[in-house]
């Protein structure tokens, strides 16, 4: 039931154009970026050839990229959660799942099961870009799993924050806005500061290590405690919506 259901949110996602719209927008941004960040690279390869550990193609092209794609994906995934639960409070077709054989948490895994499986297409698609300089560079592959594997879990911490706010209103645009907000104040939390909790909570410092090739049980560990956080915490809200009605 739970892949019955992914199915069912994956599909409903590129049936309307927004999903389309989001992967081709995305790609113009992070592909003229891309070309951009190439040329850069040439212009700097003569001092770059005089330094002793010199960074590499996927230093300063590759992670630069994919860490704008995190900003602008902040930005738009939102728009893609605020629709999960919103959309199906708002049409009254939540009651008919509450009805259905199913448990809620089957519906609500399926849900964000189908909005990983987005994600994944979407990184997917943003891999081609350092993949296609294989013919005429080195790449570090090590770093390229660790930026993907990074991506997919930042990504996936969105998409579990936004289908709890999506969760909460059966209004779209208020779940947008919302998830908008949580998701800036945990990119920013621990800007000016230095306290040890706010860096914790900061979806940033535990990302950017990924990106930088980094990779701690830690900063895996966090972004999975918030994805098993907030379906939890949608579980519970939709099992006492359940009982209202």
């Amino acid at each position: 039931m739970i892949w019955t259901i992914a199915r069912r949110e994956i599909t409903s996602m590129f049936v309307s154009p927004l999903a389309w719209v989001i992967l081709a927008v995305i790609q113009a941004i992070l592909g003229w970026m891309f070309l951009a960040q190439i040329e850069n690279f040439f212009v700097l390869q003569p001092q770059l050839i005089e330094l002793e550990n010199t960074p590499g193609v996927t230093d300063i092209v590759i992670a630069p990229i994919f860490s704008l794609a995190a900003i602008i994906l902040l930005m738009i995934m939102p728009l893609l959660t605020m629709r999960s639960l919103a959309e199906e409070k708002k049409n009254k077709t939540i009651y008919l799942l509450f009805s259905a054989p199913i448990s809620i948490t089957q519906l609500v895994l399926g849900k964000f099961l189908g909005l990983l499986l987005f994600v994944l297409i979407l990184i997917s698609m943003l891999m081609l870009m350092p993949l296609s300089l294989m013919p005429g560079t080195e790449l570090d592959f090590g770093k390229l799993l660790s930026i993907y594997i990074g991506m997919v879990l930042l990504l996936g911490s969105f998409c579990a924050i936004g289908l709890y706010l999506s969760s909460l209103t059966d209004n779209q645009t208020i779940a947008a806005v919302t998830t908008f907000g949580a998701l800036l104040m945990l990119w920013i939390i621990e800007w000016n500061s230095d306290q040890t909790l706010f860096h914790y909570l900061s979806l940033l410092a535990h990302h950017q290590p990924l990106l930088e090739g980094i990779f701690s049980s830690t900063d895996v560990s966090y972004f999975l405690l918030i994805m098993l956080l907030f379906i939890g915490l949608t579980i519970r809200q939709l099992d006492g919506d359940r009982l209202q009605h």
